[in-house]
């Protein structure tokens, strides 16, 4: 039984049931309840949804990209068959394009275009967001360091969410923190989100930080702990409710399927040597079961 499923699936009839319509930014209605929590056992199960198929490949590398590559050019992703930031991509000129809810002259929000210079040296990437958060100030070299050769330490933190570069960021990070602790020969970390698309972003989101703690703890000579999820403001788009119905319709007609296991190359030794190209050689699951894709749009 995928425990994860039924968690999660928790979570969408809350918000159904229980939620608030709101306005916002993207000029679609969401629907949100103001914050929530999840817990994971990653020594009884790996968290991947099956009531809906998650591909372990795009999130995986979108993972490697921040915290292993540490890059926040949306190329490195493409040129991987990984598109998922495509719409936050600054153009060849310096800017973002989008279309947004914005107020106009008398405050009122109405539906603008954005157009957003960045300047032409961050052509191509997504600005001063994730990966080149990470890069700046070496977050996954600390975080390894302290793993390996201080596990006492109490001041395991990665912070995305730095004041000085979130005017330079097309999307200041969802994810924004985490924080690690050794306990018992075992790696746990506690994940911090400002913001949830819980149809889209939340299954990502949560496979991607089970398989970094994963393989932290695999070239740490540790074993996977628990990792703990709090959320401020989980919501789903209006215009995403009839798949999250069907999501439902899957899980209360057929129950859900057992979890898959991870598969991580035992002969890697150093996070940054797992395989980072589009095969993902050193990741795999084994036994993957789900009933399918179920398509949702992107709210920008």
């Amino acid at each position: 039984m995928s425990k994860w499923d039924r968690d999660y699936l928790s979570l969408c009839k809350k918000i159904l049931d229980e939620g608030t319509e709101v306005v916002n930014r993207t000029g679609v209605n969401s629907i949100k309840v103001p914050s929530h929590h999840f817990h994971f056992d990653l020594s009884s199960e790996f968290p991947i949804l099956t009531t809906k198929q998650l591909f372990i490949r795009q999130a995986v590398l979108e993972m490697l990209w921040i915290y292993q590559a540490q890059s926040n050019d949306v190329r490195w992703l493409r040129q991987r068959d990984v598109n998922i930031w495509n719409e936050w991509e600054i153009d060849e000129n310096g800017y973002w394009n989008a279309e947004q809810l914005l107020p106009d002259e008398n405050g009122k929000l109405v539906k603008q275009q954005v157009h957003k210079f960045f300047g032409k040296e961050f052509a191509h990437t997504i600005g001063t967001a994730y990966g080149y958060i990470v890069n700046k100030f070496k977050m996954t070299q600390t975080l390894l360091d302290k793993i390996q050769n201080h596990p006492e330490d109490r001041r395991m933190v990665m912070t995305l969410w730095q004041n000085d570069y979130l005017d330079t960021a097309v999307l200041p990070s969802c994810v924004w923190s985490s924080e690690w602790d050794v306990t018992d020969g075992k790696l746990n970390c506690w994940v911090h989100q400002r913001s949830c698309d819980v149809p889209l972003g939340l299954p990502f989101n949560v496979t991607q930080y089970a398989a970094l703690l994963s393989m932290l703890a695999h070239v740490s000579g540790l074993k996977p702990g628990t990792i703990d999820w709090s959320i401020k403001d989980a919501h789903i788009y209006v215009n995403q409710v009839d798949g999250i119905k069907e999501q439902l319709r899957r899980l209360e007609e057929n129950g859900d399927l057992p979890a898959p296991k991870l598969w991580l190359n035992p002969d890697v030794k150093d996070f940054f040597e797992f395989d980072n190209s589009r095969d993902l050689k050193d990741v795999k699951l084994i036994d993957y079961r789900h009933m399918g894709k179920i398509s949702f749009p992107i709210a920008q």
